[in-house]
């Protein structure tokens, strides 16, 4: 048995867990608190940096404790402690990071250091049995990528945004059409209702040979539609979002099939299309992405909304996917605000 508790605390949620890994391969997550910050960001229309950080400072040690009597054990059940180290908002990292480091160091136990973009690629391995390699789409936050996932800690990059992100494309045109905090979620909501062939919005991309995505043009198309009808209604505001939603859609399936393409040109068959983080919760994306893979002959793996949101549980697998293998870090591991999967593709200033 192998147990871990996890820490993520790199944007706005505030989150720990507990997971364990059995002998016969089970794995079971004891526990996974979370708590949002939407309330303290809705005001502002989009994450404040220092709000974040100061959140979690005041929530992270209840969480923990919940957490602990949630698994039923103390820490000195544990065999070793997880937590984001970026890439993330830097005063968050740092919280959930040293937070780490104390109960690691007054334990003695191992300390993990976790890629949160590396958690969320390796968080369909907490759900089902997939094995490596494996086709990921990464649609986290402000990162959208195709990446090969070959092993623990062997990443290629095979595409990624140019641009915006998926989900930074959602938020913004959920903000100029006035639909609140958190905008995905909203402009999937309203786009259920709409039309979405009543604006002929632009596929940024669409056929091109390299699995690269743009979201720019897109988002820029959607505020010059709404501009030419001034002033909307909701009719107005349901039909730009689901016109928006099947643009973003057709994107990603055509960039996938790309992205599959190019996998099986230069690393072999994939076991699986996955996909992971935020803006696969998002049902009309996954629902496109089925049929893409189905057409492939690929399985897909989608790890359920709570877990594709930020949480710790996904940490905490990254930590025994990494401990299993010896991967452990010293307390000299620096919180990083960026931090990309594959830093050998990594174009310089990359957020990741």
């Amino acid at each position: 048995m192998m147990r871990l508790l996890g820490i993520e605390t790199t944007c706005d949620e505030t989150s720990a867990a507990v997971v364990a890994l059995g002998p016969d391969g089970t794995r079971t997550i004891l526990s996974n608190r979370i708590r949002s910050q939407d309330d303290a960001h809705r005001p502002f229309g989009g994450v404040v940096p220092e709000i974040a950080a100061r959140a979690h400072v005041e929530i992270l040690d209840t969480l923990i404790k919940d957490a602990m009597v949630e698994a039923g054990f103390g820490f000195d059940a544990l065999d070793g402690v997880a937590a984001a180290a970026g890439p993330g908002l830097i005063g968050g990292v740092l919280v959930g990071l040293t937070t780490a480091k104390a109960i690691a160091l007054g334990t003695g136990k191992p300390l993990l250091a976790i890629n949160h973009l590396e958690a969320h690629a390796l968080t369909p391995r907490l759900v089902e049995d997939v094995a490596f390699p494996y086709l990921l789409l990464l649609a986290s936050g402000g990162h959208t990528q195709l990446v090969a996932v070959e092993d623990v800690g062997k990443y290629t990059r095979i595409g990624t945004t140019i641009d915006d992100a998926i989900g930074e494309a959602f938020d913004k045109v959920a903000k100029m059409l006035s639909l609140g905090f958190p905008g995905g979620p909203a402009v999937e909501q309203a786009a259920r209702d709409g039309d979405p062939e009543r604006f002929a919005l632009p596929r940024p991309l669409f056929g091109k040979p390299e699995p690269n995505f743009s979201l720019s043009g897109l988002k820029t198309a959607v505020r010059l539609a709404a501009e030419a009808i001034q002033p909307l209604t909701e009719r107005d505001v349901a039909d730009l979002c689901a016109s928006f939603q099947a643009a973003v859609v057709d994107c990603v399936i055509d960039r996938t099939r790309i992205g599959i393409r190019t996998f099986r040109r230069e690393i072999g068959t994939p076991s699986a299309l996955v996909i992971a983080g935020g803006v696969g919760a998002n049902r009309a994306i996954r629902q496109a992405l089925q049929r893409s893979a189905t057409e492939a002959g690929l399985r897909m793996v989608v790890p359920p909304p709570k877990l594709c949101t930020d949480n710790a549980a996904m940490i905490a697998w990254a930590g025994i996917e990494k401990l299993r293998r010896g991967m452990v870090d010293g307390f000299d591991a620096a919180a990083r605000p960026r931090w990309p999967l594959d830093e050998a593709r990594a174009k310089p200033g990359a957020r990741a």
